[in-house]
């Protein structure tokens, strides 16, 4: 059986239905499902069991030995919540007992980092290891993740493969239920439809012009591809980045939905909100070198035909992945 936690989630739902694509149904799926605004993520997926998250470790303990993988997926993602105390608890020590029990029972895992770890970025965005302790994240949510990252380096016992995705902006399908969180191009589509325009913040630094903010945006079936290698080739441990390599402006984004819409552009710039300003990233790329020494073939979607797909595919016909 194969493992994923957060499965009724963005990525993990996500991740699901490849595996689902790759003829896998021998699927475990692990969450809180009593939130409603979830369940259409994981209708007509193929799994033969689901699990509460708080009811995981004991069930992994007694079902361990049919388990061959697991993607630990599951996390608390709002970078807007400040509450130290959550992130320790679902991402810090949860992550801690999901890396023990897989040592223990000698199971291969693969855990959701995030880009939110590089801060600023004042240190740049390269996944070598030796930069991890060096990291100044700009929120709870990217401490938490560090803090795991940095714990997994120190630790001795290791599951037999492991390797730690730092996703970078992920969009696609099935984010509806995320609320403010969604994506940059999951607002433009509802702004757009509503309103014929379109909302980017507005530069509140002098070396960025007015949405020439830059971020690495990575469609979220890139992702699930990167994770479905790891699973299959079990290669390249340790802590992998999960972006195209390539940033692009928020001003693209906004150009590229408004095409896909066959809408003409009309945006206007606000200013960012006050609680999140000084936390903000003007600049995010990742360092794929890592991820190409080992998969030198692999091929990132362009932004252009990925934002027409999810608007086209998913977000007009309101379709789930």
């Amino acid at each position: 059986m194969i493992v994923v936690t957060g499965a009724a989630g963005f990525i993990g739902s996500c991740l699901v239905s490849k595996l689902n694509k790759e003829g896998h149904k021998d699927i475990v799926v692990v969450d809180d499902f009593s939130y409603e605004s979830k369940k259409n993520n994981l209708a007509l997926k193929s799994f033969v069991q689901k699990v509460h998250r708080d009811d995981f470790f004991q069930w992994f303990w007694k079902n361990h030995s049919d388990v061959r993988f697991v993607f630990h997926l599951g996390a608390r993602t709002d970078t807007t919540e400040f509450d130290p105390f959550i992130f320790e608890t679902m991402n810090l020590n949860y992550s801690k007992e999901m890396w023990n029990a897989c040592c223990e029972y000698f199971i291969p895992l693969i855990y959701a980092s995030s880009a939110a770890t590089y801060g600023a970025g004042e240190n740049g965005y390269s996944d070598d290891h030796k930069k991890v302790k060096l990291l100044k994240p700009l929120n709870p949510y990217g401490e938490s993740k560090n803090d795991f990252d940095k714990w997994v380096l120190k630790q001795k016992q290791q599951p037999p493969y492991w390797a730690g995705m730092k996703f970078f902006n992920v969009f696609g399908p099935n984010e509806y239920h995320k609320g403010r969180m969604a994506s940059v191009v999951f607002h433009a589509f509802n702004q757009i439809s509503e309103t014929g325009k379109l909302k980017l913040f507005r530069s509140h630094r002098p070396d960025y012009e007015n949405g020439g903010q830059l971020r690495d945006f990575i469609y979220v079936k890139d992702i699930v591809d990167m994770l479905w290698l790891g699973m299959k080739n079990m290669m390249n441990a340790g802590i992998v980045n999960a972006g195209t390599g390539k940033a692009r402006t928020f001003l693209d984004l906004g150009k590229a939905v408004f095409k896909a819409m066959d809408r003409p552009c009309d945006i206007e710039f606000i200013d960012t909100p006050k609680d999140i300003r000084d936390k903000y990233q003007y600049f995010t790329q990742a360092d794929m070198s890592k991820f190409y020494s080992v998969h030198p073939d692999f091929t990132f979607h362009s932004l252009e035909d990925v934002v027409e797909d999810y608007v086209q595919q998913y977000l007009k016909p309101n379709q789930y992945y």
